[in-house]
């Protein structure tokens, strides 16, 4: 048998559940795969997902660090922009740069402090 890595997936950390469904469902379009608690009124541990990308947002006390960056490679980029500005989400207005390595990038920050870095290759 050999080694095989099947999927990374992400874990940003969120202090209110409201904000962060308003900006990864409402705003860059993600939805709710499944939601969980260990019993009401204890922090919430959630995955959502988009496409093949899927990432896991918690209120735990020590699962990640706010502040955290994720680098996605995608295909779309200009499109994904083009759908997300038209929404007018009101705390954030990301545009996209070309690097001079030969990507294009969209760069999002949560109102968590978390950033994800959305890049094409061109």
């Amino acid at each position: 048998m050999s080694i095989q890595f099947q999927q990374t997936i992400p874990i940003f950390r969120m202090f209110d559940v409201a904000k962060a469904k308003e900006f990864y469902i409402d705003y860059l379009g993600f939805t709710i795969d499944w939601e969980h608690r260990f019993e009401p009124n204890l922090p919430l541990y959630m995955q959502i997902s988009r496409g093949g990308l899927s990432l896991h947002l918690s209120e735990h006390h020590g699962d990640s660090t706010p502040g955290s960056i994720c680098y996605v490679r995608m295909t779309g980029v200009e499109e994904f922009h083009r759908e997300i500005s038209a929404k007018g989400y009101n705390y954030l207005r990301p545009g996209l740069q070309t690097q001079e390595w030969g990507t294009r990038d969209l760069n999002v920050t949560d109102p968590f402090g978390n950033r994800i870095r959305f890049s094409e290759q061109l």
